[in-house]
């Protein structure tokens, strides 16, 4: 038989049966939809902005989009063809003939000095180091219309007296032996040359040795000159020291830099000129004024005489005529972004490299850049990280993209997200409670 306090709790626990049944299955719901709304919550940011992990390729002017028409109608050059880019956003700002093939002289020494600078910089090659003269460098100054710093067969020359040769003397001599001491032989030279130049960008350019004399299926265009010497300046601006120096003597011989700007003050600083006589005179030169930079590149003129006037008077319809905004900095901080189960909640994202926009001058208000950010990034995050982009834009046109990065690292959380909290607090809660209910005296007897 049962006693009187246990009829007393069991009709204390029937009496209450519904309300704590209803409390079970509130708690049991509680944890079903915690987790299915947190997702829910998340998806829903996430559709607000694009996904924060997606790397967007980089894109911009295509070559049919970089052959301006305006320019053509004020300007005419007396060359087969010619280019004016502007030296920091690369945009073209005059084209004649752009992409015709033409035999490139001593432009190609632009490349050879390309490889050398960045072997420096790679610290694979010193300027003090000493390089032995070959018979075949040595030759190459008796060729037929052969520029030379006229070096001896096993001389020791040192690197830096071999770049100055090739850079204000032109030497073809130097060009030769610098090739053979970066790469064995001239020809293993030129591979590496011709793989520079894809990588680069130069797809209508073909290189058969590492001075420019003539040679069968050797050939460059205006278009492809400009984009090797922005690169070139962009990589290694201490090389401009050099190219913008007026004289060298070696060995008891002293030459003139054949770029006659240099001789005028109006910011020339480089770059290179070339002549043979399959191709006529050509003039790359580049020159720097209140924070803008120019590169004209002139090919083909018939006398030598036509060259300078004709890069200088695209140096100067460049400059006159258009500004350069620089619409960002490299390193210049975006957001803060929202980080979601991290140590962290904020995140500044760094724009990847400078930006410049090349505007009417006048109308510098025409450049701007458009911050592309996600709602949230899920930790952990790893610095320098690609979690969104920049469009830069003229008139609201993107002209290319530029990746934003994270600039610290960011650990995952060890604590729960708040839903999780929630329902495990409030589920205990109610645990509790139950138990309570089923477990507690009965507050008053039955007589």
């Amino acid at each position: 038989m049962k006693t009187k306090n246990q009829e007393e709790r069991m009709a204390l626990f029937t009496d209450k049966r519904p309300f704590t049944v209803i409390l079970i299955f509130w708690v049991m719901a509680l944890f079903l939809v915690a987790e299915p709304l947190a997702r829910v919550l998340e998806k829903g940011s996430k559709a607000q902005s694009p996904h924060p992990r997606l790397i967007q390729k980089k894109t911009g002017p295509t070559r049919e989009e970089t052959t301006p028409t305006r320019a053509q109608e004020i300007l005419q050059c007396d060359a087969q063809s010619a280019v004016l880019m502007d030296g920091l956003s690369g945009e073209i700002l005059f084209a004649q003939n752009p992409n015709l093939r033409i035999p490139p002289a001593s432009f190609v020494k632009i490349l050879t000095l390309y490889l050398v600078f960045d072997t420096l910089r790679a610290g694979q090659l010193k300027m003090d180091e000493m390089v032995t003269v070959s018979e075949k460098a040595w030759r190459s100054a008796y060729k037929t219309d052969s520029s030379a710093m006229y070096l001896k067969v096993g001389e020791r020359v040192k690197v830096e007296d071999l770049i100055k040769g090739v850079a204000i003397a032109s030497g073809n001599d130097a060009c030769i032996a610098l090739a053979e001491h970066l790469a064995g032989s001239e020809e293993a030279f030129v591979l590496k040359m011709n793989e520079k130049a894809k990588a680069i960008g130069m797809k209508d350019s073909q290189f058969k040795n590492s001075h420019g004399l003539p040679a069968e299926g050797q050939f460059v265009t205006a278009l492809d000159m400009a984009l090797l010497a922005k690169r070139y300046i962009e990589d290694h601006p201490q090389a401009l020291l050099i190219h913008s120096t007026k004289e060298f003597e070696y060995n008891g011989i002293k030459q003139g830099n054949r770029n006659l700007l240099l001789y005028k003050d109006i910011g020339v600083d480089g770059l290179k000129t070339g002549y043979i006589k399959e191709s006529g005179y050509h003039l790359l030169a580049t020159a720097k004024r209140d924070g803008q930079r120019m590169i004209a590149v002139v090919m083909g003129c018939d006398k030598v005489k036509k060259r300078a006037p004709e890069a200088q008077k695209l140096l100067e319809y460049g400059f006159k005529n258009f500004s350069t905004v620089e619409v960002v900095k490299k390193d210049a901080p975006f957001g803060p972004l929202k980080v979601k189960r991290g140590k962290t909640d904020r995140l500044d994202l760094l724009s990847s490299e400078n930006a410049y926009v090349t505007v009417p001058r006048g109308k510098e208000n025409l450049a701007s850049v458009v911050p592309q950010l996600p709602g949230f990034v899920m930790a952990p995050v790893q610095k320098g990280e690609v979690l969104g982009k920049l469009l830069v834009q003229k008139e609201g046109k993107t002209l290319r993209e530029i990746d934003l990065y994270a600039s610290s690292e960011i650990q995952k959380s060890l604590i729960p997200p708040w839903p999780y909290l929630l329902a495990g607090f409030l589920g205990l809660t109610f645990l509790c409670a139950i138990g309570l209910l089923f477990f507690r005296k009965s507050p008053h007897k039955r007589l």
